[in-house]
């Protein structure tokens, strides 16, 4: 065996995933934290501003179709695939559709706000969180006007 810690080469390595696991876990747990403030804060401003809460749909993955949810809230863009509900969660309203949406309606489920919405993506568009939402504030009672 080599090494100051007496510990052979498979363990050292599996340590330092698990260490660089964990480091990534914690920054994950502290971005979705300071989404989730961004969200709420987008929740009361919105209702301050008097802003109309909707009835959300969800679009099929192919975006052929679009069904009824349980949800009311607010879209936050254009494409009406983003939203956040009246409780303050974040809503991405792609859904696998089928007969069972079309007949029950969907039921898509809030998941943790990104602070870069659409990173990542194909499009290569992306665009910070507290921006987009504050983008739909300015637009009011209309249509999201982000292009995100």
């Amino acid at each position: 065996m080599s090494g100051d810690d007496g510990l052979d080469w498979a363990e050292r390595q599996r340590r330092a995933a698990r260490v660089h696991a964990e480091a990534d876990a914690r920054r994950r747990a502290a971005e979705h934290a300071q989404a989730a403030e961004i969200v709420a804060w987008f929740v009361a401003e919105a209702r301050r501003r008097g802003l109309r809460p909707t009835p959300l749909t969800a679009r099929s993955y192919d975006g052929r179709s679009r069904y009824r949810t349980r949800l009311t809230g607010w879209y936050v863009d254009r494409a009406r695939t983003r939203a956040v509900d009246v409780n303050g969660r974040w809503h991405l309203l792609t859904v696998p559709g089928g007969l069972r949406a079309r007949l029950l309606g969907a039921e898509p489920e809030p998941g943790p706000a990104p602070l870069i919405v659409g990173e990542g993506g194909r499009d290569g568009e992306s665009i910070p969180l507290r921006t987009l939402l504050t983008r739909r504030l300015t637009d009011g009672n209309g249509e999201p006007g982000s292009p995100a």
